[in-house]
């Protein structure tokens, strides 16, 4: 019971004891000074009547004195009760009806539970509402909560370091909880959380600290910066590689995997059609990423650029062969240095991950501190010539803010037009300037910190955390009896049908003739909402 709704208690039993007194007194005087003697109840309705100022009926026209007083008693204790009552209990009354406060607590079952809303927080909701899996945000800021819930977030009022906030959250039959506040804030959390037996899962800014979280109680601890860092890096590493990396295995020989174009390849510049990728390699091209955006399936027209992504499917040998087209073969692998555009949390990441793969790299800060090797401004023409851009490889932007990413992406971009620019962007909003001045690759904080958690929370396969591309291997009784054709998946879901598993056996020579069968387990490649799309359409 909050603080209004216990003065409007304690106001309603005052005023129900006062009028009761007045009725005694006014039964009382009707008998002693009136001589007109009447019942309890008659006095009752008089006095009701004087305080809501509804009138005195019959009883109007008193000749005594003291009835008289009673009566002028009577009528200015009804008229500052009513003012009184407005902003006691009237005023709350209807704030209470029509306001748009956030609730105190939640009954959800199978439900995530994030503390504290934050712009990753926002990205996983948006998958967790994909899947209609139920969540609730515990926000302890009472404007943001109301804010929230006036928006149609599922939020609660409270402190989520609060063991009984979290109890009013129904932590004990949640499926995770999302510590997503600062790292003292987290381990706090986690601690508060230990005795649920509900999984954990914290982020991290400082790296240094992530152990302590662990010791709070967190099952699994995340550095956003780390990741985006590991992302970059691995960018970097599969486009100068001859070998297939990071590809997902459907069964021991067929793969589904992501494939950059480099400048000077034999896909550089072509179109689908053009290429015959299908009937040279035998590899299916399931979409493409084009300039940050994703086509699938891409049509026969769509030109592919220097440095499009191509998500493809195929044996491992055919992958291979096609892996050889996307690579220029007058440029040998492991030729040239990476740049490294700041030295922060993501930019050491980068740079660590590349010496792993045997890359050299070139690093350049504002500040002279270990690991640095070219002290300016990487917006610089005089810079970016000494660290040796007209010969590297790819040049990473892990500059800590988004105006000067955007900015040294226009510079490097008019300097040195076939470079590789990857660039990470620490607002969702910053990633389509970043690509319109010119990088080739973004990758969003947000972004990937709110897919690596629905993947980890969901133990689901995706191609990348920025990707948004799914694989997914489910039953399908609605498109027993069908063909692949008759189903029609790709134009009616957006997913593609890679590959079928039959009583034990993976197959992947299906074509559009291809009859599907109960029991038959199919596996699809698609974006989320397209996944989504396809279990509606299959189960």
């Amino acid at each position: 019971m909050n603080t209004w709704q216990r003065r409007a208690l304690y106001s309603a039993v005052s005023l129900g004891l006062l009028i009761l007194g007045y009725a005694v007194v006014y039964d009382y005087g009707m008998a002693t000074f009136e001589g007109e003697p009447t019942t309890f109840l008659h006095s009752l309705q008089v006095v009701v009547e004087t305080f809501t100022t509804t009138g005195f009926g019959s009883d109007a026209g008193w000749t005594s004195p003291a009835m008289n007083v009673i009566v002028i008693v009577m009528d200015l204790t009804g008229v500052a009760l009513i003012f009184l009552a407005l902003p006691a209990i009237v005023f709350p009354l209807l704030e209470e009806t029509f306001s748009t406060s956030a609730p105190t607590h939640a009954d959800l079952d199978g439900h995530v539970v994030v503390c504290e809303y934050t712009p990753r927080g926002e990205t996983l909701i948006e998958e967790l509402e994909r899947r209609e899996i139920p969540y609730v945000v515990v926000e302890p800021d009472r404007d943001r909560a109301d804010d929230l819930h006036e928006d149609g977030v599922s939020v609660v009022y409270g402190n989520p370091e609060s063991e009984a906030t979290l109890e009013r959250v129904n932590l004990d039959a949640a499926r995770a909880l999302v510590a997503d506040s600062t790292d003292e804030s987290n381990a706090s959390i986690a601690l508060a959380a230990s005795e649920s037996g509900t999984r954990v899962i914290a982020f991290v800014e400082d790296t240094d600290v992530a152990d302590y979280l662990t010791y709070a109680g967190a099952d699994d601890v995340f550095s956003p910066r780390r990741l985006v860092g590991e992302s970059l890096a691995d960018k970097v590493t599969t486009a100068v590689s001859p070998e297939l990396r990071d590809a997902i295995e459907i069964s021991d020989e067929f793969e589904v995997a992501e494939l950059t174009i480099q400048p000077g390849s034999d896909l550089a510049g072509v179109t689908i059609a053009e290429s015959r990728i299908t009937e040279n390699t035998g590899a299916h091209v399931i979409g493409a990423w084009l300039r940050g955006a994703f086509v699938s399936p891409p049509g026969p027209d769509t030109r592919l650029d220097e440095h499009s992504l191509l998500l493809v499917a195929g044996r491992e040998e055919q992958l291979e062969a096609l892996k050889r087209m996307t690579t220029a073969e007058t440029r040998p692998y492991r030729r040239g240095n990476v740049v490294i555009a700041g030295r922060g949390e993501v930019g050491s990441t980068v740079d660590a991950a590349i010496a792993a793969d045997g890359l050299a790299s070139v690093v350049v800060d504002l500040a002279d501190k270990p690991g640095v090797d070219i002290v300016g401004d990487a917006t610089e023409e005089a810079v970016l010539k000494t660290a040796g851009l007209d010969d590297a490889l790819a040049v990473v932007l892990a500059l800590p803010d988004d105006t000067q990413t955007v900015f040294a992406a226009l510079v490097i971009r008019e300097l040195y037009p076939d470079i590789e620019i990857l660039a990470r962007a620490k607002e969702t909003e910053s990633v389509g300037k970043l690509y319109r001045a010119g990088a080739d690759y973004v990758l969003a904080l947000a972004t990937v910190s709110g897919r690596m958690l629905a993947s980890t929370i969901l133990d689901e396969d995706v191609m990348d955390f920025d990707s948004q591309i799914e694989v997914l291997q489910t039953t399908c009784p609605n498109l027993a009896g069908r063909t692949l054709a008759e189903a029609d998946v790709r134009a009616r879901t957006g997913c593609t049908v890679v590959a079928v598993e039959r009583d034990g056996e993976m197959l992947t020579d299906i074509g559009p003739d291809f009859e599907l069968r109960t029991g038959d387990e199919v596996v699809v490649v698609g974006t989320d909402e397209d996944v989504n799309g396809f279990t509606a359409l299959a189960e």
